[in-house]
């Protein structure tokens, strides 16, 4: 079951590292305030404009969170998504806008740069495709366009320093829904059933019933349950664990095997994608948030 354990990539991580997310969404600068005239005295006073959050005091404004809520609400339209069954999207939206202030912050502490020759080129190869997405001026789309592009070279930066190859483990294992089911196969493995013939009769994860329970070889962090990981690394070859309990039920679970292993292909793009998240899950900690907006 390594495809219906692994971590569900998360779109800034996902996006920003497979495309320089997209070079389409992202966050804003706050527009320059307008002004007002007040009766007396007669001074132009800035109005403040309307915000939806401030990470580590540069501020998203509420206009660029309800330019991309109406962007990801028009794309799922598109592709005939209905939005009751999406969640709390507009939640989701600003999060992703926080973790891209938050990687592009980390850019411009490294000394990265973006010159303008980089930028424009940028934007006129995007508006060549596609224009300038509705609802966006030609300033707001240069500048969260800047924004995106310094995000994907944080991103690059966190992904270049991972190692070329970690430890994986290789592994099978049977998931049942109760205990007493969990307990009975132990029993039958303790006096000599095969492992891999009761996980085709007995489990209930469909995507490694067939192959007898095949994990095949992960490294740490891509299985979205952390007990059955937990196990899979601190058994050694051979050896089956007593019954792991999970959200997906109960697990038991035989190493085959353990070693270094270069990391390729999906192995590959998932581990950058971990790799980012907790990146992200660590930044958010730290950094100083204000949200403004409820929904």
């Amino acid at each position: 079951m390594p495809r219906a354990m692994r971590a569900g990539t998360a779109s800034v991580a996902l996006c920003v590292l497979a495309a320089a997310c997209s070079l389409q969404g992202g966050t804003t600068e706050v527009p320059s305030p307008t002004a007002t005239t007040t009766a007396a005295p007669a001074t132009a006073t800035p109005t403040p404009e309307p915000l939806a959050a401030y990470v580590n005091g540069e501020a998203i404004s509420r206009a660029a969170f309800e330019r991309e809520v109406a962007r990801f609400e028009a794309a799922n339209a598109k592709l005939g998504i209905d939005l009751a069954t999406v969640g709390d999207y507009r939640a989701a939206v600003l999060d992703q806008l926080m973790d891209l202030s938050l990687l592009a912050q980390f850019a411009v502490i490294l000394g990265m740069e973006l010159s303008e020759t980089e930028l424009d080129e940028r934007f006129e190869a995007l508006v060549a495709s596609d224009g300038v997405a509705a609802g966006y001026t030609e300033d707001d789309f240069r500048s969260e366009l800047r924004r995106e592009i310094l995000a994907a070279k944080a991103v690059g930066s966190i992904t270049d320093a991972l190692p070329s190859q970690v430890e994986h483990t290789s592994a099978r294992h049977i998931l049942v829904k109760t205990l007493e089911e969990a307990e009975a196969l132990l029993d039958d493995l303790a006096n000599g059933a095969d492992f891999g013939s009761l996980a085709v009769i007995h489990s209930r994860d469909p995507s490694t019933r067939p192959a007898g329970g095949e994990l095949g070889w992960f490294p740490r962090g891509l299985l979205t349950m952390p007990e059955v990981e937990g196990a899979a690394f601190s058994l050694q070859p051979g050896e089956v664990s007593d019954v792991i309990e999970s959200a997906l039920g109960f697990h038991i679970l035989e190493v085959l095997g353990r070693e270094d292993r270069p990391l390729v292909g999906e192995t590959l793009t998932q581990y950058r994608v971990a790799a980012v998240e907790q990146w992200l899950a660590e930044q958010r900690q730290r950094a100083e948030i204000e949200i403004f907006i409820d929904g």
